[in-house]
């Protein structure tokens, strides 16, 4: 026995280490989708490590201050310190434009891989039992990304970022009955309020919010080692198995891969591409506003919305009610998060499907689920599209009157005409036969009574199929493959 075998049997004595073993023969099915989970994993990890030095450096207050710093242009002006020190941090902190940058592409990455991970779930049946639970943690996460991608995006105190604070007050003003007492006590007053705001965003930006994130990533992965992963249907594949690679050392070895991979092409976003460059909107001003800048991607939902909804309100009872804010902002993305959080029990519901399905569907067989979920797909994007009416309008020389309803309309229609489209282009796809193996060249000749014959060439290199026959984990370390158990601890791996 070596001294690596006599450390790991003494922590085996006294911690229990070796059941561990059990976690590294977890199998993981070898899909490039399965991977998309991990790239927001991986982005979260970077943004909390990019995070944590540049909350070294930033200063939570909206105190006024005569600013002296490198940035030549604004020198001589009042600015915040939340502003002063976000430039300080670009321009005077060695490497601090690097990390500020690719903590900022970290948070667009991080919301858009969770965002694009969910959307696969959803069109492969990945939420039906029993995985409704972890389905319901992925919409958390995906919406406290969102929120906590707002309130960094709003600490350095800008003329882009304290615009949409004052669209946020608004948007909190305009929730009947409660509005102005939340508006009031989260800004402490009328806006822009007494300056609380912006200690108190830091710390849900920086604490609150990023430790619920990691505890319900922990509850993710737990479940889905509990539930084992979900597969595509394939050779040797059943509701019973797992058939991919085991988590050491084939899956680990690929995995962190890819966690240097993310990491990599992050840093190499944050050292070339500029993304939010403050110092060129200059501080915030309330009585100022800019022009032809848009929120962060995933925000422009939302923006949109609340572009092309009609000036429409409620007057009654003493009280006005502006629908055009609570419509849009308030009810439609409740009434979306509601309706994605439930979506497994509709459907469970209106097909009467409530058996364990750890088989996951091809988009294709499932045509009128892809085609609700690809029309839902279009209304998003037409709504993200919207949040650019007034560069559009400049752009085309149109009224911007003419682009918003445009865009009302289009935001019916898109969805309507890419749905029945994804439906059709289902059913079409659904009839062809499909097999496992990939197309074969074919050899066409033509005899001398002028028929033309096609035959099957032979196999040339890349023809063969490349998935291995799957063979059984041994069932305890250092067994066989012939004394492998058949049941829950057997699971198929190459």
């Amino acid at each position: 026995m070596n001294s690596t075998e006599r450390a790991l049997g003494w922590l085996d004595d006294r911690l229990g280490v070796g059941k561990g073993r059990s976690l590294l023969d977890k199998i993981f099915p070898d899909h490039w989708s399965f991977l998309l989970g991990e790239i927001a994993l991986y982005s979260f990890v970077v943004l909390v490590l990019t995070g944590v030095f540049l909350s070294l450096y930033f200063v939570p207050s909206t105190k006024e201050i005569i600013y002296h710093g490198a940035y030549a242009p604004l020198r001589g002006k009042l600015v915040s310190e939340a502003y002063a020190s976000t430039l300080k941090l670009s321009f005077s902190v060695r490497g601090g434009m690097v990390i500020r940058q690719m903590h900022h592409w970290a948070a667009d990455v991080f919301v858009g891989a969770i965002a694009i991970h969910m959307m696969r779930i959803f069109f492969t049946g990945g939420f039906r039992k029993p995985r409704e639970l972890n389905w319901m943690v992925g919409i958390t996460l995906l919406m406290l990304a969102i929120v906590n991608g707002f309130l960094g995006y709003s600490l350095p105190y800008d003329l882009v970022s304290g615009t949409g604070l004052r669209i946020a007050y608004s948007i909190i003003l305009s929730i009947p009955l409660v509005g102005s007492y939340l508006a009031f006590f989260l800004f402490g007053g009328a806006f822009p309020g007494n300056g609380i705001i912006e200690p108190r965003m830091f710390i849900l930006h920086v604490l609150v919010v990023p430790i619920i994130i990691a505890a319900l990533i922990g509850a993710h992965l737990f479940m889905l080692v509990r539930q084992k992963h979900a597969q595509f249907p394939g050779k040797g594949r059943t509701e019973h198995n797992v058939v991919g690679s085991p988590l050491y050392p084939t899956f680990m070895a690929k995995t962190l891969g890819l966690f240097f991979i993310v990491t990599g092409v992050l840093w190499m976003l944050g050292g070339l591409v500029q993304i939010n460059p403050i110092w060129q909107y200059g501080p915030y001003q309330p009585y100022k506003v800019t022009y032809a800048v848009q929120p962060d991607w995933y925000m422009g939902w939302l923006d949109g919305a609340m572009r092309i909804m009609p000036s429409w309100e409620f007057t009654g009872f003493g009280h006005t009610i502006p629908l055009e804010v609570l419509l849009p902002a308030v009810l439609f993305p409740g009434l979306t998060f509601t309706l994605f959080y439930v979506w497994p029990f509709v459907e469970a519901k209106v097909t009467g499907d409530r058996a364990v399905h750890n088989i996951l569907d091809f988009p294709r067989y499932r045509p009128k689920r892809t085609a609700l979920g690809a029309a839902g797909v279009a209304f998003y994007f037409t709504l993200f599209s919207a949040s650019a009416t007034d560069v559009l309008a400049n752009f085309f020389q149109v009224s911007l009157n003419t682009v918003l309803w445009s865009f009302r309309f289009l935001a019916i229609a898109v969805p309507v005409l890419v749905g029945l489209v994804t439906y059709r282009i289902c059913k079409e796809l659904a009839a062809m036969p499909v097999t496992d193996e990939p197309k074969r060249s074919v050899i066409l000749s033509r005899t001398e009574a002028g028929e033309y014959v096609m035959e099957e060439a032979g196999m040339r290199p890349g023809d063969a199929p490349d998935d291995l026959d799957p063979i059984a984990v041994p069932a305890r370390i250092g067994a066989s493959v012939e004394d492998a158990s058949t049941g829950g601890a057997g699971l198929p791996t190459r």
